[in-house]
């Protein structure tokens, strides 16, 4: 059934480009310069669907033109990884042998990435903002401008030709500290769109001297395309800087041994990094006076990061400034932080309670996969649907369900775990503008996708966590693609056997909400019910 999916070329959307080594850019007329020349090389598109997470990432990496040779172009961004074919992922990502049928959801730094790649604009976060400073009784400074900043003409000039207009909550806080003198250490909880990236790359570009011709600004990313995300950012921010030069430490960078790296921000993976500093010495570590680690979530989560992080910050000096970001605090990503963060401030998110008020939800029984066809079927034909997204518990049902749907002649876009993270994020662009008007997916775009137009959401599985029991969290994240920017959603259940009733009974109990039953083939009621 799978196959027949990719036959569906015109209808049943799945992106197929090929995965092509990025080519690094010219450096812009006036503008912050990235170090070498350009030079393609053979075999740069990289096969990823037989390599773990891990090592397709080096493998990737490895494959990059070399960097006293080469220059990014980071608008032709690298394809991210595919999955481990020795393992899979649960229902809701979890981790689990190969020979079980489960469903897939992205990893974290497939999560970041793609967030970052299908942003338009700010995200507008409900999340009250938490300063704790290490000496309470300094003042606390937050700014409203980027004026308020001080910052030189040329970043300024920088900050708006991205479209910056003011600073977002997370930066209102954070800048005054991380521009602070002297400098302060600081531990902050920012999710993608928050403006995060665009904040320590102001701050690393207002810390250098550009008279310096060694690296003064370290920063470290989990994964090779999210260096490359970061340093897109500062390149736009520093195009009025044509003093200030930034280097990639990442694998596949071939330099002279006896090199030492004139570039003021250096940017990288820990693996490279720490060999850029300790092995080949290009980095004289003592010389850092700025040490950035983002995704740290991320971070701890890959393997062999984690302890990389930590030799990369012994090399430090006492003096030099650390700033930490993660999108969550739990409590293996405090441990890391605290560790490696001495005497930090900390900003974190005061999460607000989710909403449930703008979204109905509903829950129809059926006694078999074809049984929730039908009556998704009667769904589309009682009611007008702007957009839906129907999530799927496995690849294979989504796959079926969108040839399906397809044969009814609807316009269907299939996301799942398999497209690399390239061909999501295209995927979701064209879903947004409307070209598609149903999007059936896995766990793939549970959290974090904002499409206004979204009025229906449907549940072709409820959620289950690896114990067979309701997923909480991922079904309020899944219902939650609809019932925004203030407007009324909808969300259906389909519930299949006993063990789908008690699955729903235990998210009533949750949640504290009465989910009624629908019945589909009921026009009328169905048309009363939504329209009341």
């Amino acid at each position: 059934m799978l196959s027949s999916a990719w036959c569906l070329q015109t209808r049943c959307l799945w992106v197929t480009r090929a995965l092509k080594a990025p080519v690094f850019p010219t450096r812009p007329e006036g503008g912050l310069g990235v170090a070498g020349q350009q030079r393609k090389q053979p075999g740069s598109c990289v096969n990823m669907s037989e390599d773990s997470w891990a090592v397709s990432v080096d493998v990737q990496e490895a494959t990059a033109p070399s960097a006293s040779s080469a220059q990014f172009d980071i608008s032709k961004k690298t394809s991210r990884t595919r999955s481990s074919l020795s393992t899979r992922g649960d229902i809701n990502g979890n981790i689990v042998p190969r020979d079980v049928e489960r469903g897939d959801e992205p990893g974290p730094a497939d999560q970041s990435l793609l967030h970052k790649m299908i942003r338009r604009s700010l995200v507008r976060n409900r999340n009250e903002v938490e300063v704790l400073q290490r000496d309470p009784n300094s003042p606390l400074y937050s700014v409203k401008s980027f004026e308020d900043l001080r910052l030189k003409p040329e970043l300024l000039s920088g900050v708006y030709n991205m479209g910056f207009n003011r600073p977002s909550r997370i930066q209102e806080n954070a800048l005054p500290m991380m521009l602070a003198q002297p400098p302060l250490n600081l531990i902050a909880q920012a999710q993608s769109g928050t403006g995060k990236t665009a904040a320590f790359s102001l701050a690393m570009l207002s810390h250098v001297n550009p008279a310096n011709k060694w690296p003064q600004c370290l920063c470290i990313s989990p994964t090779y395309e999210l260096a490359l995300q970061i340093g897109q950012v500062i390149e736009q921010m520093g195009k009025f800087c044509p003093d200030v030069k930034l280097a990639y430490a990442i694998r596949g960078n071939r330099m002279e041994r006896g090199t030492k790296l004139q570039q003021q921000i250096v940017i990288g993976t820990p693996g490279t990094v720490l060999d850029w500093c300790i092995k080949y010495k290009f980095i004289d570590p003592k010389k850092i006076t700025m040490f950035v680690l983002d995704e740290a979530d991320v971070m701890i989560a890959t393997q062999g990061h984690r302890d990389q992080s930590f030799r990369i910050h012994r090399q430090l000096t006492k003096d030099c400034q650390m700033l930490l970001f993660s999108a969550t605090f739990e409590d293996s990503v405090w441990g890391f932080a605290k560790k490696v963060i001495p005497d930090p401030n900390i900003i974190r998110l005061r999460r607000e309670e989710e909403t449930l008020d703008t979204i109905k939800q509903y829950y129809v029984v059926c006694r078999e996969e074809e049984d929730k066809f039908t009556a998704l079927c009667n769904l589309y034909g009682g009611l007008t649907i702007a957009q839906a997204i129907i999530f799927c518990r496995t690849r294979k049902t989504a796959a079926w369900l969108s040839v399906n749907m397809v044969k009814e002649g609807h316009q269907v876009a299939l996301l799942s775990g398999e497209l690399a993270v390239e061909q999501r994020a295209a995927v979701i662009e064209r879903y947004r503008n409307g070209m598609e008007k149903v999007l059936v997916t896995t766990n793939v775009c549970s959290r974090g996708i904002d499409v206004e137009q979204v009025s229906l959401v449907v549940n072709f599985d409820l959620p289950v966590d690896i114990d067979g029991n309701a997923d909480n969290e991922t079904y309020l994240h899944r219902i939650g693609r609809t019932g925004r920017f203030g407007k009324r959603g909808f969300a259906v259940n389909m519930v299949d056997s006993e063990h789908g009733m008690d699955i729903l009974r235990q998210i009533e109990i949750h949640f504290n909400r009465s989910i009624p039953k629908l019945d589909p083939s009921d026009t009328a009621a169905m048309e009363k019910e939504f329209n009341r």
